[in-house]
């Protein structure tokens, strides 16, 4: 953690107050890295990523209209033309729109759901200076509609012509169904294999201090939090997707892939575990781990689908022991920053 990280992560615990709800603790991550190994608890974790009550495979259903339906044909993209990017990012700004914007207005404008299942009741939007204008929701708004967009129309499009081209091997379901099948099932581990990566990278100091921390403004989030980034990190997070021009795949995982970013990030950066429907029943979308990020700083770097937050000693369980850790490294820090100075 870098000095810079320590003093935003200070100012955001300046109030801090317990916890309005949360998950049940220790969190704990994927059953893939227990030992013993447990392939029952695998099996049944698996098969949870793709619950109709999860967003997955709500993501995969709309990557595939948003393919049979709202996408350009081959013909069309194989060379760039405005009128066709632009029906892309139409349909991306509306889809964000209708995504980070309901769930906005039901949770935090027409209160809906009150402050059941919200982790954390400090006021959202907050106001201050460190916004644009002032505003923490239009500030988020900002980035998250017009570069977080751009980025993602821009990914999606050079897809769409790089197959229209050949210059990337395309496959269909019909052709090799247990391949295309499997891409889609290993698409979120890939996700979130990367996520660690380039989000560890980004808080190297240098990085942190002119692109990460405007997405650490929010300490306290909402739906249109998820995307409110430099420039710079929206093109890093998102290229993910690349992958694909190396191994056989389908305009349907590009656009699968990227909304785990494009709508995935809004719905995780909530601030609630979960939307209520009808009686116990509810829509899994919040996302404590990365909730404990954005407080803290320091930790949970990752998903719960990777180790590496475990294996590299920065994972936070949600305990209040794990709250002593993190402030025995700010403590750390703070003193050697100190030491520094004082040489």
């Amino acid at each position: 953690m870098t000095v810079k990280e320590a003093e935003i992560g200070k100012a955001g615990e300046s109030n801090r107050t317990a916890w309005h709800f949360h998950p049940e603790l220790p969190i704990r991550l994927a059953p893939f890295y227990d030992r013993p190994v447990n392939f029952k608890n695998i099996a049944k974790y698996v098969l949870g990523g793709w619950s109709l009550f999860g967003e997955r495979i709500y993501f995969l259903l709309i990557a595939i209209g948003i393919w049979i339906f709202f996408s350009p044909s081959l013909e069309r993209t194989v060379t760039f033309q405005f009128d066709w990017i632009f029906e892309i990012w139409l349909r991306n700004l509306i889809l964000i729109t209708i995504v980070a914007g309901g769930l906005h207005l039901y949770l935090y404008t027409f209160r809906k759901q009150g402050d059941d299942l919200r982790y954390d009741t400090r006021t959202y939007p907050a106001k201050g200076k460190a916004f644009l204008f002032g505003n923490q929701l239009w500030d988020n708004m900002f980035w998250s509609l017009t570069s977080a967009v751009a980025v993602w129309t821009a990914y999606e499009s050079v897809f769409m012509w790089v197959y229209a081209n050949g210059l990337a091997t395309m496959i269909t379901l019909q052709d090799h169904p247990f391949w295309f099948i499997a891409l889609i099932l290993l698409t979120p581990y890939w996700a979130g294999f990367y996520f660690f990566w380039q989000h560890r990278s980004l808080h190297w100091p240098p990085l942190f201090k002119h692109i990460h921390a405007r997405h650490h403004k929010n300490v306290n989030l909402g739906p249109w939090s998820g995307l409110s980034q430099h420039p710079v990190e929206q093109i890093i997070d998102q290229s993910d997707c690349l992958i694909f021009l190396l191994i056989p795949s389908h305009p349907v995982h590009v656009i699968f892939n990227l909304l785990f970013h494009g709508i995935g990030a809004p719905s995780s950066h909530t601030g609630y575990d979960a939307v209520r429907l009808w009686g116990s029943r509810r829509l899994q979308i919040g996302d404590f781990l990365h909730q404990l990020h954005h407080r803290h700083f320091d930790c949970n770097y990752g998903t719960y689908d990777m180790p590496w937050d475990r294996v590299f000693g920065c994972f936070h369980d949600g305990t209040p022991e794990g709250d002593r850790t993190i402030t025995e490294r700010r403590k750390a820090l703070h003193a050697k920053a100190r030491k520094n100075v004082s040489r």
